[in-house]
């Protein structure tokens, strides 16, 4: 019953294909009537939940497809492919789009560790592959449409948005994805915080030795636990966030030595080398024919 109304609340809001703003912060809706094949994405720390058709997302070949029945949760920032293949105006896909606030999951986290519920230790840290499908519940749904119903009083989402975005970030954590997403958010995650301190520096030099340092780890460890974590080695997962960064810039209409240069590229050659290698076409081709799949902001 939650999952239809919530179905009717973004169906009455959304009028055109794409992200819709709700008024509260961080919490998008998206509509898609065309199917848009898996470009190129970076999901930042977020979670995605699908009312009608289906989404899919590929991680380093892992390729997840959710619909109604699971909710995607992306704990860390991670460089994806996404799309709407199945899409339809007979189909169309309707969904929610939350980021995950890194300060309220970690307290959310914290508390409920303080008061008993604290994870069992699980040897070699987090062992992910940067995303989960989760199955949608009870408390889930009942506390996404309770965060979607104040979009109809911007009083109302302004005085209980926050209030109601924690409440449904911790149906999350006491979801089947809670684990995974507390693991991520704990404090005793570093590769997290790594991760999250490559996304927010893909412009700057990024050198594995230092990321290993900031962990606290000899280079070999933080090797072997980061791919544990992302499936992905320490520099094929810095390429392929920025390369991920430049594609979704370049399809939304920046240059490509604009893109290539807030990417963290000094060398254009370079980039343009790069670029063919990941995708099979050359960064001029790639803009005349792309656009960034829906979520992927």
């Amino acid at each position: 019953m939650s999952k239809e109304r919530i179905k009717q609340l973004i169906e009455r809001r959304t009028d055109q294909d794409g992200l819709t703003e709700t008024g509260i912060q961080g919490v998008r809706l998206f509509r898609a009537t065309e199917a848009i094949p898996c470009v190129p994405a970076v999901y930042e720390p977020s979670v995605v939940a699908i009312v009608s058709g289906s989404k899919e997302a590929v991680l380093d070949d892992h390729r997840y497809i959710y619909d109604d029945s699971q909710y995607l949760c992306c704990p860390m920032s991670m460089p994806v492919k996404a799309g709407t293949p199945a899409a339809s105006i007979d189909d169309p896909l309707y969904g929610v789009f939350i980021s995950l606030s890194q300060r309220v999951m970690t307290e959310l986290a914290l508390e409920m560790e303080n008061v008993g519920g604290a994870l069992p230790t699980v040897k070699g840290g987090l062992r992910a592959q940067g995303i989960r499908l989760a199955k949608w519940d009870a408390g889930f749904s009942d506390a996404l449409l309770r965060l979607l119903m104040l979009e109809a009083n911007p009083m109302d989402a302004a005085v209980l948005g926050d209030a109601r975005l924690r409440e449904l970030y911790y149906a999350i954590l006491q979801g089947e994805a809670g684990k995974f997403a507390r693991q991520a958010f704990g404090a005793g995650n570093a590769i997290a915080r790594s991760i999250a301190h490559v996304s927010s520096h893909l412009d700057a030099p990024i050198s594995i030795d230092d990321m290993a340092s900031r962990a606290g780890m000899s280079r070999a460890v933080f090797h072997r636990k980061f791919k544990q974590v992302t499936t992905m080695a320490p520099i094929q997962f810095v390429k392929s966030m920025r390369l991920n960064n430049a594609a979704m810039k370049i399809a939304a209409g920046m240059t490509v030595n604009e893109a290539a240069i807030d990417v963290g590229y000094i060398s254009p050659s370079q980039f343009s080398r790069e670029f063919k290698r990941m995708y099979g076409q050359s960064p001029r081709q790639w803009s005349s024919g792309h656009q960034v799949a829906i979520g992927s902001a």
